[in-house]
């Protein structure tokens, strides 16, 4: 088995803790938006949010979705909204979102830096909020390929973004490893040809990211000794 050169992560979910991060920003996104409680609670439910319980169902579109994809489930809400303006609006709010790391990130990528791994991004997010999040957070000099939907690749489940963090590292995929919360992370990674690993820091659970991975790990500071076990 060739060993492991290069690590691509997702970011919501994953280098990020989803709900600590997502649903209270998600709350107070849609009340921003909203005419009245009643038509927050109709965008809410058309994204898949719990307005009472303010979380995100395990089958929101938010999860793992484009903001293109976001957009066209609040379109029908929000007729008087053009998509394209929805979109820039969705990607200027999740720019400003605090971000509620998983783990220490600084120590855990540097340490990965150290053993000479390349690392990655590839999220459903646009790159731009995905940079902002990075710098945010102090990481974004540690990775080498920062991709979003709209950064020339598509989105996952597709294998276009990791394909072209291969191609931006010079490493084949058989070389590198995703890890990721959803089953869109794990699928790209299978049609990319690469391992996978699966962290439970968003909202699927192990039952239905275990057949898709090649491990479970409950975050990703669990990584450095997967990878020293291999």
């Amino acid at each position: 088995m060739i060993p492991i050169q290069a690590v691509v992560f997702d970011k919501d979910g994953t280098l990020f803790d989803f709900a600590s991060t997502w649903e209270a920003w998600a709350m107070a996104f849609l009340q921003r938006l909203a005419r009245d409680e009643a038509h927050a609670r109709a965008m809410a439910a058309a994204v898949g949010f719990s307005y009472e319980t303010q979380s995100f169902l395990p089958e929101s579109i938010v999860i793992a979705g484009m903001p293109s994809e976001i957009a066209q489930a609040l379109a029908p809400s929000l007729p008087e909204w053009d998509k394209a303006a929805l979109v820039a609006v969705l990607n200027a709010e999740a720019a400003k979102a605090p971000q509620a790391q998983a783990v220490p990130l600084g120590p855990l990528l540097g340490g990965l830096r150290a053993r000479g791994l390349k690392l990655g991004v590839a999220t459903n997010d646009a790159e731009a909020p995905a940079r902002a999040h990075l710098q945010s957070a102090g990481v974004l000099e540690l990775f080498d390929f920062v991709a979003g939907y709209d950064s020339g690749f598509g989105g996952k489940p597709e294998a276009g973004q990791l394909l072209g963090f291969c191609k931006a590292v010079g490493l084949a995929p058989q070389a590198c490893v995703m890890v990721g919360d959803s089953t869109h992370d794990l699928h790209a990674a299978r049609a990319a040809g690469m391992r996978s690993v699966a962290v439970l820091t968003g909202l699927a659970g192990e039952a239905d990211l275990a057949p898709l991975a090649d491990v479970v790990l409950p975050d990703i500071g669990h990584l450095p000794g997967w990878l020293a076990g291999l």
